[in-house]
C-alpha cells in the first residue's frame, strides 16, 4: 500500500513537472515573439546638425548658414563624423534611437529584410505561430490529464499522455525550425539590407534566449510526458501478463483438482476385480472400499500412460 502511495505522489510530480515546463515554454515563446530583442547592437549614423536644442553629439559649423555665399566645413574626421546609436530588432520591428528627436524609430524588420529572404521570414513566423498554438494544444491536455488521473480514469489518461506528448514533441520541432531561419534572416539582412540600417557591431538580446528557453523547456516537458507514458504502458502490460499467468494457474489447479475428484469418486462407485496368483485365473471381486485408493489411482494412471 505504501508503495502504491508512493507511486501515485511521484507519477503526480512527473505530471506537475510537465504541466510546468509547457506553461514556461509557452510564457517565453510568446514573449519572445512580440518583442523586439532578438538582436542588440549599435548603428553608425552621421551626425546630425547642431540646432538650439541639440548642442551634443552634433556637428557645429560655427558659421551662418542662411548665407548662401559663405562655405561651412566639418574639421571632424573619422569615426568623429558619426553617431552610434542604439537598435533592437525582433521578428516584426526594428527599433532605433531618434538622432533628432527623444524617444525611438521603429521600422517593419519585414520591410528592411532582402527580397530574396523574405519567403523564408515568412515561413519563420508562420513556424512560431504554430510553435504557440501546439504549445496550447499540449498543455491543455496535459491539464486534462491531471484531472483524468485524479479521478482514476486510467485508460483515458494514458490516453491524453499519449497525444499531449506527440503535440509537444511537434511544437519543439517546429520552434526549432522557426528560430534557426529568423537567425538566418537577420544574419543575410545584416549584410544584404539597407544601408541605412546596417548594424555596426550587434549581438543576440535577451528575447533570443529567452526564444531558446522555450525550445528547451518544450522538449523537456515531452521527453518527462514520452517517459511518463512509456512507463505506465510497460506497468500496465507486465500486471496484465502477471495477472493472465496468475489465472490460468488457477484454472489449472482447479482443473486439476476437478479431474483427481472426479476419478476417485468414480472409482469408489464401481467394483474392482483383482487376480491374485492363487486363485489361478478366478477372478476376486472385492468391494472398492477396502482397497487402497491411492495404489488404484496410481495403476490406473500408469494404465493410461
Amino acid at each position: 500500500h505504501v508503495a502504491h502511495q508512493l507511486k501515485l505522489i511521484f507519477g503526480g510530480c512527473r505530471a506537475l513537472l510537465s504541466v510546468s515546463m509547457n506553461l514556461l515554454a509557452l510564457f517565453f515563446s510568446i514573449t519572445a515573439f512580440i518583442t523586439t530583442y532578438w538582436c542588440v547592437g549599435t548603428q553608425r549614423v552621421p551626425k546630425p546638425k547642431c540646432t538650439k536644442l541639440r548642442t551634443h553629439n552634433c556637428i557645429d559649423y560655427g558659421a551662418n548658414e542662411t548665407d548662401p555665399q559663405v562655405v561651412v566645413y566639418s574639421w571632424e574626421t573619422g569615426d568623429d563624423r558619426f553617431l552610434f546609436r542604439q537598435f533592437h530588432t525582433g521578428i516584426w520591428f526594428s527599433c532605433a534611437e531618434n538622432i533628432h528627436d527623444e524617444g525611438e524609430k521603429c521600422r517593419s524588420f519585414i520591410d528592411l529584410a532582402p527580397a530574396s529572404e523574405r519567403g523564408v521570414l515568412w515561413l519563420s513566423v508562420v513556424s512560431e505561430m504554430l510553435y504557440i498554438v501546439l504549445l496550447i494544444v499540449g498543455f491543455s491536455l496535459m491539464c486534462l490529464e491531471l484531472v483524468h488521473s485524479s479521478t482514476s480514469n486510467m485508460i483515458d489518461g494514458l490516453k491524453l499522455n499519449a497525444f499531449a506528448a506527440i503535440f509537444t514533441v511537434l511544437s519543439g520541432l517546429l520552434g526549432m525550425v522557426a528560430h534557426m531561419m529568423y537567425t538566418q534572416v537577420f544574419q543575410v539582412t545584416v549584410t544584404l539590407g539597407p544601408a541605412d540600417w546596417r548594424p555596426y557591431n550587434w549581438d543576440y538580446g535577451w528575447s533570443f534566449c529567452m526564444a531558446w528557453a522555450s525550445f528547451t523547456c518544450c522538449m523537456g516537458a515531452s521527453v518527462t510526458t514520452l517517459n511518463s507514458y512509456t512507463k505506465t504502458v510497460i506497468e500496465f502490460r507486465h500486471k496484465r501478463k502477471t495477472f493472465v499467468q496468475s489465472i490460468r494457474k488457477e484454472q489449472a489447479r482447479e482443473a486439476l483438482v476437478y479431474y483427481r475428484d472426479h476419478s476417485l469418486h468414480s472409482i469408489s462407485q464401481t467394483v474392482v476385480y483383482t487376480q491374485t496368483p492363487y486363485s489361478s485365473g478366478i477372478r476376486t471381486h472385492v468391494p472398492a472400499a477396502s482397497l487402497d485408493l491411492s495404489e488404484v489411482s496410481e495403476t490406473l494412471g500408469e494404465d493410461q500412460c
